[in-house]
C-alpha cells in the first residue's frame, strides 16, 4: 500500500512537473526528523553621543571704556607741568608734557584696573557633545541544518527557512541495464 501511494504521488508529480520529468527526475515528500537553527554573530557599529556641561569664560563687553581717566590725567598733568615751569615758554612746554604724561599714567592705571579677571570675563555654562562608536554583537539566524528521512534512509541538508514537518525532495529515476 505504501509503495502504491509513493508511486501514485510520483506519477502525479511527473505530470505536474514536465521539466523534471524530461530529465528522469520527479518530486516526492520526505519526513523531517530534526531541525537545528544556524546562528551567525553579526558585528554592528552603534553611534553613541555623550554630552556634559562645561564652563567657559567670555570677555565682558565694555566697549572702549570711559575717556574720563585720560582727560583727568591730562588736566592734572598739565597743571603740574605749568606750575613747575619758571618762565612763560617753560610753563607751556611743562603743561604739554605734563598733560601727555598724566593722560598716559591715567590710561595705564585704568587698563590695569579693568584687566582684573573678575571684571574682564564672566562664566558661561554650555553643553558640549562628542559622538563616538560602540561595537555591538548580535546573534542572527542565517539558516537551518535539516535532517530528513526518505524511504528509510536519513539525509542532511541546510536550508534558509524552516521546512516544517515535510520536505519536498527531487527523486531521480534512472533505468538499470
Amino acid at each position: 500500500m505504501k509503495t502504491f501511494f509513493s508511486l501514485s504521488i510520483a506519477a502525479l508529480s511527473l505530470a505536474a512537473t514536465p521539466a523534471l520529468a524530461d530529465r528522469g527526475t520527479t518530486t516526492d515528500w520526505a519526513r523531517v526528523v530534526d531541525v537545528d537553527p544556524i546562528y551567525e554573530t553579526i558585528r554592528h557599529r552603534v553611534p553613541v553621543r555623550d554630552c556634559w556641561m562645561e564652563t567657559r569664560y567670555e570677555p565682558v563687553d565694555r566697549g572702549r571704556g570711559s575717556y574720563t581717566p585720560g582727560l583727568l590725567g591730562a588736566v592734572i598733568g598739565g597743571a603740574l607741568g605749568n606750575e613747575l615751569g619758571h618762565n612763560k615758554s617753560n610753563k607751556r612746554v611743562g603743561a604739554v608734557v605734563g598733560a601727555a604724561l598724566g593722560a598716559s599714567i591715567a590710561r595705564d592705571i585704568d587698563q590695569h584696573r579693568r584687566g582684573h579677571r573678575s571684571e574682564r570675563v564672566h562664566p558661561v555654562r554650555e553643553e558640549v557633545c562628542e559622538t563616538s562608536e560602540r561595537i555591538e554583537y548580535e546573534e542572527q539566524l542565517v539558516g537551518y541544518n535539516v535532517t530528513y528521512r526518505y524511504q528509510d534512509r536519513t539525509y542532511h541538508t541546510q536550508m534558509p527557512e524552516h521546512p516544517g514537518k515535510r520536505l519536498r525532495v527531487a527523486v531521480n529515476v534512472t533505468p538499470v541495464y
